[in-house]
């Protein structure tokens, strides 16, 4: 058996297109592993075993006959539970959910069936997608694989812990307010959070529809970027969704970065910087500029403005789609949970249309102050370090919600003003965990922020470092 556990996803791809190792070997290798490990780290709800090895073995028999087959041909992969398979149980990491079980797949699992995928199962999530840590009162916390006394990031939690502990290759994940950035940053992989409305969110439990994004998480920008590009073509039944052709996004990862402008702020994004944190996003800068970018000083716009509407028009979508339970079944929300739902009953309509007609004027000031000078937007992830799954779940929940704000103070905004951003590894700090820097682009600009994060890959080793774990 070859070392999967070495492979990214565009290896492991490669070794099955080569026939160095079956869709079966490959398959029954990340289902044990799921098994185990999985389990161990609480990042699995469902495993289908049965079903992934049937599709295994279809498709090493498709290969055999010579036919067709697609750039995700065998490799395993899992994804979040809110995306909808059809036939198969998903909760959204719910107990109001649970026996939900689809009839007809979402978009995304069509697209990603298409292009050859394994799909091994669903994986941990926070209830309802609503938390930045890991954090599930029903269910459990995601551990970080890192160390589990540490949040994994939320609410893709499963997502991140599987990719970084080798389960799968890659995995969706949803982002709301920094959902696949958040596990991404603090599991020491790399999430893409794509334009809103980019890639269809078709058959994907919603959390706010404005705001809510569906994107990679995997190893590298490279699988990312293919990934991106499978799932990001046009649906027609969506109409929320954008109808641009879909891109070839692994076709401009050539790490020629001579010229491109990236943008530091100083403000906001850099006020109150961890200070290993800060270390870590000079240093990734250094390297950016060694592959001949050019480093430009940026401003900042009024940031408190755009977090306020973005939690209005987050909290009073949400509070429109939980209503019913949380007036017939209040008890089945975990206490953090139902806290930050219940804000949207209390906005009153002019508010809400506000928020939504000011999105467009707020995002062109933020375009026009931040990008005016540059083409990429470099800042944190997180502006603090990995907190501790004790320190974000002790205590008064109204404090611990004011301490778990500080995790989405780069993310949030982002998904309000619906750029692309992604999240790449750039350090372990003293305590022995991941650090992260963001790239932030303009709308449909997936390409650019792609380029930057795979050229300084092609210089660092970070996201191929991996936590130590036993699969016993």
């Amino acid at each position: 058996m070859s070392d999967f556990e070495a492979m990214d996803l565009v290896g492991a791809a490669q070794a099955i297109a080569r026939k160095d190792c079956s869709a079966v070997e490959m398959t029954a290798w990340s289902l044990n592993r799921m098994q185990s490990i999985g389990k161990q780290f609480n990042a699995v709800f469902r495993i289908d075993e049965t079903i992934a090895m049937e599709r295994a073995r279809q498709l090493d028999a498709m290969q055999a006959r010579g036919e067709s087959c697609g750039s995700l041909h065998g490799v395993p992969l899992a994804h979040k539970d809110l995306i909808n398979v059809a036939g198969l149980e998903n909760h959204a990491g719910s107990l109001i959910m649970r026996g939900h079980i689809p009839t007809q797949s979402a978009w995304i699992i069509h697209e990603l069936d298409a292009a050859g995928q394994v799909n091994t199962g669903s994986l941990h999530m926070c209830e309802f997608a609503l938390s930045p840590t890991g954090f599930n009162g029903h269910y459990g916390h995601g551990l970080n694989p890192w160390n589990p006394a540490y949040t994994s990031g939320g609410s893709s939690s499963g997502s991140g812990i599987a990719v970084a502990t080798r389960l799968v290759f890659g995995s969706i994940g949803s982002d709301t307010g920094g959902s696949i950035r958040h596990p991404s940053a603090m599991c020491g992989v790399t999430g893409l959070k794509p334009t809103a409305r980019r890639v269809s969110i078709e058959g994907v439990f919603p959390l706010s529809k404005t705001l809510d994004c569906v994107g990679p998480i995997a190893q590298t920008a490279r699988d990312c970027a293919r990934l991106l590009t499978h799932i990001s073509r046009p649906n027609p039944q969506d109409s929320w969704c954008t109808a641009l052709p879909n891109e070839n996004y692994e076709a401009g990862l050539d790490g020629n970065l001579r010229g491109l402008r990236i943008g530091v702020p100083q403000s906001y994004y850099r006020e109150g910087l961890d200070t290993e944190v800060e270390r870590a996003l000079d240093a990734s800068l250094e390297v950016l500029k060694a592959r001949g970018a050019v480093l430009v000083e940026v401003g900042v716009p009024d940031m408190a403005r755009i977090h306020a509407m973005t939690a209005l028009v987050m909290t009073s979508q949400a509070a429109a789609i939980h209503r019913e339970w949380i007036e017939s079944r209040p008890q089945d929300y975990a206490d953090q949970v139902r806290a930050r739902i219940e804000p949207g009953f209390t906005h009153c309509a002019v508010d809400y249309v506000d928020a939504m007609r000011l999105q467009k004027a707020l995002t062109e000031e933020y375009l026009q102050t931040c990008f005016a000078q540059c083409d990429v937007l470099h800042i944190p992830v997180l502006t603090v370090q990995t907190p501790t799954i004790a320190s974000t779940t002790t205590g008064d929940t109204s404090e611990i919600l004011k301490s778990i704000a500080h995790l989405t103070y780069a993310n949030r905004a982002i998904n309000y003003l619906g750029l692309p951003a992604i999240s790449v590894p750039t350090g372990i700090s003293q305590a022995g965990m991941p650090l992260a820097f963001q790239l932030v682009g303009r709308h449909n600009e997936e390409a650019r922020i792609l380029k930057v994060a795979d050229a300084y890959q092609q210089d660092t080793a970070w996201h191929r470092m991996r936590p130590t774990v036993s699969t016993q």
